[in-house]
């Protein structure tokens, strides 16, 4: 199998594997005319003039087939700013599932059910064995084992609105415009259209797994449908070229498409790790690929509210205080 290289910019970014390469081509990332080039080329040539390129079939490689949507077609608008919710509508006998606890309001001749696993169609509609791999999966990434699912059993329009669990922004992501996969932190699935399966993606490498926030375990959304993942403060997307590479705080990273490399690095500065507050590691993000970033990682914002809590090891007066943790001397 070949190495394959691309020129952007007037520099050379790889080696990628031909299907990883053939998969940029796909989603738009590379166009007809990028030059490549891999052993046993003479001289870079375009994306067009490569017949293993734009032809995948001819080297022996299928491309994704070219059905209609698998996962069921819902419509959905989302209210508010820092504390939102977002109100999905549903045709008759179209779904949608749902983290526990999450559903705000519905209205009438909309069915609730538990369902065991995570809700697509090959956890449903398979045997034990399938129903048991799919809660597995979501088990592992500290969900429960139960999704609930809504279905709209009445006539005209039917809307179920699910809500954010903290401040930030929901996220509306259409697989089917990001390779049919998005790879997500493990707390940030908030709904989906029924179809969408919600596994886990392991960290390959050992870096990432001991100190990326996330360990080897991420959530991985996989469909052609709509999900709705959730993250803290504002939420920021890079279009990440190939090559292009960004370092971000391991926290603050939401989701990735697949084809985004994910790895730790070290700061590299004693000093700086222990006195500036931000940690030993962060998060080195490389493309091509799109990414999510959040401003207020929940995590972030518990560690504030503990420390301001009235408590051992949290101070009872507000930050703007003279006397500050001094009035704790003459507490009891």
């Amino acid at each position: 199998m070949y190495n394959w290289y691309v020129a952007v910019n007037g520099q050379t970014v790889g080696p990628f594997s031909q299907e990883q390469l053939i998969t940029g081509i796909q989603s738009g990332q590379y166009n007809k005319t990028t030059m490549v080039w891999r052993e046993g080329f003479n001289d870079w040539l375009a994306v067009d003039q490569v017949k293993e390129l734009s032809n995948p079939g001819a080297a022996g490689i299928t491309p994704p087939p070219m059905v209609g949507r698998q996962s069921h077609e819902i419509d959905y608008e989302i209210f508010g700013h820092e504390m939102q919710f977002v109100e999905v509508e549903l045709d008759p006998q179209e779904s949608v599932v749902a983290e526990a606890g999450s559903m705000m309001y519905m209205s009438d001749f909309i069915h609730m059910d538990t369902i065991f696993g995570d809700g697509s169609a090959s956890s449903q509609q398979g045997g034990f064995f399938d129903k048991m791999l799919g809660a597995g999966k979501r088990l592992i990434t500290g969900e429960g084992l139960f999704v609930t699912m809504f279905t709209f059993q009445g006539q005209g329009k039917g809307k179920v609105a699910f809500a954010s669990p903290y401040p930030g922004k929901i996220i509306p992501l259409d697989l089917s415009q990001y390779g049919n996969r998005i790879i997500c932190q493990k707390d940030a699935f908030l709904c989906a259209a029924k179809g969408v399966a919600i596994g886990v993606a392991f960290q390959k490498k050992i870096g990432a797994a001991l100190f990326g926030g996330e360990g080897f375990i991420m959530q991985q959304l996989d469909g052609d449908g709509l999900c709705f993942v959730h993250a803290g403060g504002t939420i920021v997307e890079r279009e990440l070229q190939a090559g292009e590479s960004l370092r971000v705080d391991t926290g603050c990273l939401v989701a990735l498409t697949r084809n985004v490399n994910y790895d730790i690095e070290y700061v590299g500065n004693v000093k700086s790790a222990v006195f500036g507050g931000e940690g030993f590691f962060f998060a080195t993000l490389r493309g091509p690929g799109h990414v999510w970033l959040q401003s207020l990682p929940f995590s972030r914002l518990a560690g504030r509210i503990w420390s301001a809590a009235p408590q051992e090891g949290g101070q009872g007066t507000g930050e703007g205080s003279v006397l500050g943790n001094l009035a704790n001397m003459f507490e009891k």
